[in-house]
C-alpha cells in the first residue's frame, strides 16, 4: 500500500477540485492519504511569488479556467463573495481537529466546502464560528501549539521542494495540481517511464538564462 500525503490551502480552488477527484483519479489502487493543511502564501513568499490571483488577467484565467474543470469532471463549485481571502482561521480551524499537522478527510472536505460551495464569504466570522460549532476541534484553533504546527508543516514542505498547492506528495516524489492526479496514478500503477531515469533527467539539464 502506498502513502500519500495531500497538501493543501483552503484558499485554492485547485486543491478543492484535486481534493474531491481524488477517490476517482485513484479508484481500485492500494493507497491510504493523510491530509495536510500549509500556507500557500508562505511558499510564495520564500520563492518570491506572487498568488495567481494577484495578477490580473491570471486571476481572470483562473477563475475561468476552475469553473470549467468543476463543470466538465461534475464538481459542485461557485466562488466564494471574496477571493483570495485570509485563509489561516480555517486551515487553524482543520488543525485543531487533527494531530500533528494531519487532518482526517472528513475535516479537509468539510472546510474545502465551506469555501468552494454555495457561494458566500468564506473568511465570515459567523460562518466560521458555525464551522467551529460543527467540528467542535479539541484544541484551540487561535492557540500557539495550533500556529505554531501549521508554521512547522509549511515550513517542511518548503524544506521538501513544495511550491504550490495541492501537492500530491509519495516515496518523496511530488505531484502537483490537479492535472497532475493521472500522473501520480500513472506512478502508482508502476508505469515503466518512472523507473526509466527521465524524472530525474527532467531536473537534471542546466539553467538558461537567468532574468535580472
Amino acid at each position: 500500500m502506498k502513502h500519500i500525503t495531500f497538501h493543501f490551502d483552503v484558499v485554492s480552488p485547485y486543491a478543492y477540485l484535486a481534493f474531491e477527484k481524488l477517490p476517482q483519479a485513484l479508484q481500485g489502487l492500494s493507497y491510504e492519504v493523510a491530509y495536510r493543511p500549509v500556507l500557500f502564501a508562505g511558499f510564495l513568499k520564500h520563492h518570491g511569488q506572487l498568488g495567481p490571483a494577484e495578477i490580473a488577467p491570471k486571476r481572470d484565467w483562473t477563475y475561468r479556467q476552475v469553473l470549467w474543470l468543476a463543470n466538465a469532471h461534475g464538481i459542485p463549485l461557485q466562488m466564494p463573495a471574496g477571493h483570495p481571502f485570509n485563509p489561516l482561521p480555517l486551515l487553524r480551524l482543520a488543525l485543531a481537529c487533527g494531530r500533528d499537522g494531519l487532518v482526517n478527510r472528513y475535516v479537509a472536505e468539510t472546510v474545502l466546502r465551506h469555501v468552494w460551495r454555495g457561494g458566500a464569504d468564506a473568511a465570515d466570522a459567523q460562518r466560521i464560528e458555525a464551522l467551529r460549532a460543527l467540528l467542535h476541534p479539541p484544541r484551540d484553533a487561535a492557540g500557539e501549539d495550533v500556529k505554531a504546527e501549521l508554521k512547522a508543516s509549511t515550513d517542511a514542505a518548503i524544506a521538501r521542494g513544495l511550491f504550490g498547492v495541492p501537492t500530491c506528495e509519495v516515496d518523496g516524489r511530488l505531484f502537483w495540481g490537479f492535472d497532475g492526479l493521472p500522473m501520480l496514478r500513472a506512478y502508482l500503477e508502476g508505469d515503466a517511464w518512472f523507473a526509466s531515469g527521465a524524472w530525474e533527467q527532467a531536473a537534471a539539464g542546466p539553467a538558461g538564462k537567468a532574468r535580472k
